[in-house]
C-alpha cells in the first residue's frame, strides 16, 4: 500500500472526505454443520402434542414418518425424515413411573428395615389419606425393634421356640396393610392403593418389602388404554403416518 495511489472523486460542491484503509483479509466464515436432530423422550402425550405444532410447519412430510408401537413396554416412538441421515429424529411417548412412588419400593426388591421404613413414612405423610393412620404406623415402626427383642426373649423362656414366636411378633406388630393416595404414572392422576407389609426374617433381624397388587392391576388396566387414546388422535392430526405394532 506504500507506493500505491489512490484517486478520490468529490461530489460536485464536496472538498473534504474522511477515508478509511483497512487491512487484512476477509473475516473467515464458519464451518456448515449438519441439522440438529429432534430427539425427545417425555411422558403419555408428547409425540401427540409435538404433531400438533409441527404437522403443517414444512419441517417434514407425514409419508417420511412412522411411529412404532411396544405395548409391552408402553412406549411408542414417532420417527421423522425416515430416509435423511441428517434430519433424521425421533420422539418418544412412554409410560413412566413417578419419583414419589418409584422412592417407595412397591413391587420391587427393595427392602426396609423397620427405622427406616418409619423415618420414610414421616417424611412423606402427605402421601397418607389418614394422617393418624401414619402416626400410628410411624411409632411402631420406630419402637419395633424394641418390641420384638422384648417378646422374643420372653416367649424363648417359655417354650423356646425362638422362630415361630419371632414370627408371629412381627405379624402381630404391624398391620398388614396401610392406604396411599399417590400419582403412580407421570402426567396421570393420583391412585388409591392399599399397599401390603411383608416381613423377611433371617434370625432376630427382620426387613420389610412392600408389595401391591392394585399397583400391578392399575398398570395391566391403562398400558393399553392410554396407548390406543393417544394413537387416536395422533390418526386425526396426522392421518398418513405409518403406525407399526413391534
Amino acid at each position: 500500500m506504500d507506493n500505491e495511489k489512490m484517486q478520490i472523486n468529490f461530489a460536485p460542491g464536496q472538498t473534504t472526505a474522511e477515508v478509511i484503509i483497512r487491512e487484512g483479509g476477509a473475516t473467515k466464515q464458519l464451518d456448515p454443520k449438519a441439522p440438529v436432530k429432534t430427539e425427545i423422550v417425555g411422558t403419555i402425550g408428547t409425540i401427540l402434542e409435538y404433531l400438533k405444532k409441527r404437522v403443517n410447519s414444512g419441517q417434514f412430510k407425514q409419508n417420511e414418518c412412522f411411529i412404532s408401537v411396544d405395548r409391552e413396554s408402553v412406549k411408542m416412538t414417532l420417527t421423522i425424515n425416515e430416509s435423511n441421515a441428517y434430519k433424521r429424529g425421533t420422539v418418544v411417548s412412554k409410560l413412566q413411573y413417578t419419583p414419589q412412588f418409584v422412592k417407595f419400593g412397591i413391587n420391587t426388591d427393595k427392602v426396609w428395615t423397620p427405622a427406616e421404613l418409619g423415618l420414610f413414612f414421616k417424611m412423606n405423610r402427605t402421601f397418607f389419606p389418614d394422617r393418624k393412620d401414619n402416626m400410628e404406623l410411624v411409632s411402631r415402626l420406630m419402637n419395633f425393634n424394641g418390641t420384638v427383642q422384648a417378646n422374643i426373649d420372653r416367649d424363648i423362656k417359655m417354650n423356646g421356640s425362638r422362630t415361630d414366636n419371632f414370627a408371629q411378633v412381627v405379624n402381630s406388630n404391624l398391620p398388614e396393610s396401610f392406604t396411599l393416595c399417590i400419582p403412580i404414572f407421570k402426567g396421570l392422576q393420583p391412585e388409591t392403593l392399599e399397599v401390603e407389609t411383608f416381613a423377611q426374617i433371617d434370625g432376630r433381624d427382620v426387613h420389610f418389602v412392600l408389595m401391591s397388587p392394585g399397583a400391578q392391576a392399575t398398570l395391566e388396566d391403562i398400558r393399553d388404554k392410554v396407548l390406543d387414546e393417544e394413537l387416536a388422535e395422533i390418526r386425526e392430526v396426522a392421518p398418513e403416518i405409518a403406525i407399526i405394532e413391534v
